[in-house]
């Protein structure tokens, strides 16, 4: 290992098994039938190109060098059991073994899923432990498949275990920690992480989505947790056209109090970057600069360290440099990819009328949650 590497002490985790999960039977999302014609690419937009293009761009421009660069575990059968259900787990590991299929809500799946899907918590699993045993200063996951939207009994969304939850409750069975605080900024609502955790008071959820994008019925600001998690999950959602400065401003009026009155010994991104102005499955103006900036204010909190999961991102082109943006940040690299649509985005941004309007809603769901 490079003098370079041990100085950075930012840990990326991934593995090629993981680009090999694929699911088929769909164009774009909706289901190949009678008149909906195959894609050649041949299923859902979940692909592994976004996130082999990420860990490609990290070695061409040399940021790998700087990086903890490695694979992990999987998770054990025992880690998944602590959040999801024995009855799907079962079924899941049968149809896997058959030569996959699907379950739930646009989850299809190939042969030797369930083992990928284990690899994938894993790596967030190891990622976590990495960081709070102190190997790591920050880590993350390139994880696929993704994991938010998945519910113990149910997966959903390209989401076939949830990953972040496992890692959680590992972490948590290992004696490592004992708050945590989820902030899930990919575009879509994070529902499954939500579900699992409504009712804790030692994990805080916060969800910051495209109002009504996916799902539809979930993600709304008075689902605030419940029983003994009460005022422990936050949602935040934002209207479409939303764009770097409302992000930012998000972060800092809702967000960031939110955090320190929680006081999380780790904070856990659920980092999708669909909320980039291209995406194809969101209608949101964030640029890479906007998963640097958000990255930053969450390096402030020097009592929490930070780990990252990799979940959704639909655009070959721009997941990349989202991603190495972001990692820039995490490293302290001097290292810089050139995002050649960053010019482009920002004149794309709500022009002063909007960005009032963006703010007004901000401001709304200030006075709701009482943050200041």
């Amino acid at each position: 290992m490079s003098t370079t590497k041990k100085q950075s002490r930012t840990a990326f985790l991934w593995d090629e098994r993981c680009f090999w999960h694929f699911g088929g039977n769909y164009a774009q999302l909706a289901p190949v039938r009678e008149h909906v014609q195959p894609m050649v690419a041949g299923g859902l937009p979940e692909a592994p190109e976004t996130k082999r293009r990420l860990k490609n761009l990290l070695d061409v421009t040399g940021l790998s060098d700087e990086l903890i660069m490695r694979s992990g575990a999987p998770a054990t059968y025992e880690d998944a059991l602590r959040v999801h259900t024995a009855d799907y787990l079962e079924q899941f590991k049968n149809l896997s073994d058959a030569n996959g299929g699907e379950l739930g809500l646009r989850t299809p799946f190939g042969p030797g899923a369930f083992e990928i899907a284990l690899l994938s918590a894993g790596l967030v699993k190891d990622a976590m432990k990495g960081v709070l045993s102190g190997d790591y200063h920050n880590a993350y996951a390139l994880s696929r498949p993704p994991g938010h939207h998945s519910l113990p009994d149910w997966p959903n969304g390209f989401c076939l275990l949830n990953n972040i939850a496992i890692a959680v409750e590992a972490a948590k069975a290992d004696k490592l920690t004992q708050r945590v605080a989820i902030l899930d900024w990919d575009v879509h609502h994070g529902n499954g992480t939500e579900h699992i955790f409504l009712e804790r008071s030692d994990v805080l959820t916060i969800s910051i989505h495209q109002d009504r994008c996916y799902p539809w019925d979930t993600g709304f600001i008075d689902q605030i947790g419940s029983g003994e998690g009460k005022d422990a999950n936050m949602n935040i959602p934002l209207q479409p056209g939303a764009g770097h400065a409302t992000y930012l401003e998000a972060m800092e009026r809702l967000v960031l109090p939110k955090l320190r009155d929680f006081a999380p010994d780790v904070i856990v991104i659920a980092c999708g970057f669909d909320a980039s102005g291209v995406d194809p499955l969101a209608r949101m103006l964030c640029t890479s600069h906007t998963y640097r900036e958000m990255t930053a204010l969450l390096m402030e909190f020097d009592q929490a360290r930070l780990v990252a999961a990799h979940e959704g991102g639909y655009s070959e082109v721009h997941v990349p440099f989202c991603g190495h943006a972001m990692l820039e940040q995490m490293s302290g690299s001097a290292i810089r990819a050139i995002d050649p649509l960053q010019e482009r985005l920002e004149k794309q941004q709500p022009d002063a009328g909007l960005q009032n309007y963006h703010s007004e809603q901000i401001t709304k769901m200030v006075e709701h949650f009482g943050t200041s």
